[in-house]
């Protein structure tokens, strides 16, 4: 599907011009010829870049950068007349990401609409990224309660707040709670946790277990996160009691 240019200028004979290079790269083409039709055709039209002249009837190019750039986030060219720092800054200040001055060639414009779109495609290729990323990351997060743990960042947070875990307790919280409501011996977690080269006693684990519980425990004495099936094991109840 071929991208969508939206070209402002108010004299028809240059934007003939423009239409027509643009339409020759295999772009689909509108035209506006002032400010307010210019606006109007952003929202109809949702073009993926604007060229947009600075000098406009009824709302100049600054205004209407202004007004799209609250909804809309398609790469603006700038086009003035002017060789002022002044009018250019401006535009980038208002919104715009690039500029010409005419007179230009159309060459150049066409490359430079080539070089936005690309940079536009590149960036939202990243963030679309990064969003799929942070949302698998999120994805992996177990709650329980009023604790989270982030396998990925291999933190705790509780409330809100970073728990402080070694190694080794982050790791056994971490297994208990991928094995919610399940009853785990304490020679099971030895050996999983620990490794089966570890020749620690068993009783490495309660002492493990017993520092997660002042860590994430409300009440360590009385324990509803990390929870002891006497005679047996430990495990990790999927729900707190209030």
């Amino acid at each position: 599907m071929p991208k969508k240019i939206l070209v402002v200028d108010d004299e028809k004979p240059i934007s003939d011009i423009i239409k027509f290079n643009l339409n020759k790269e295999g772009f689909d083409v509108e035209t506006a010829y002032d400010g307010e039709e210019a606006v109007k055709k952003v929202d109809e039209y949702n073009p993926d870049l604007m060229i947009l002249d600075l000098m406009l009837p009824k709302k100049d190019g600054l205004e209407v950068a202004r007004e799209v750039r609250q909804t809309h986030d398609m790469p603006i060219i700038m086009v003035t007349a002017k060789g002022g720092e002044i009018d250019k800054v401006l535009g980038l200040e208002m919104g715009a990401d690039d500029y010409v001055t005419k007179p230009f060639s159309n060459r150049e414009l066409v490359a430079r609409v080539k070089a936005n779109l690309r940079r536009r495609d590149i960036v939202k290729k990243a963030v679309e990224v990064s969003q799929k990323q942070e949302q698998e990351k999120q994805n992996n997060d177990i709650t329980i309660g009023n604790l989270v743990i982030k396998p990925d960042a291999y933190i705790v947070e509780k409330n809100g707040e970073k728990i402080e875990l070694t190694h080794r307790e982050f790791e056994l919280l971490y297994y208990l709670a991928q094995h919610m409501d399940q009853v785990m011996t304490r020679e099971h977690l030895l050996q999983t946790v620990w490794g089966y080269d570890y020749f620690g006693d068993v009783r490495t684990v309660d002492v493990t277990v017993h520092r997660l519980r002042e860590k994430i425990e409300d009440n360590p004495v009385r324990p509803k996160i990390l929870v002891t099936r006497r005679g047996v094991g430990y495990f990790v109840k999927s729900q707190t009691e209030e």
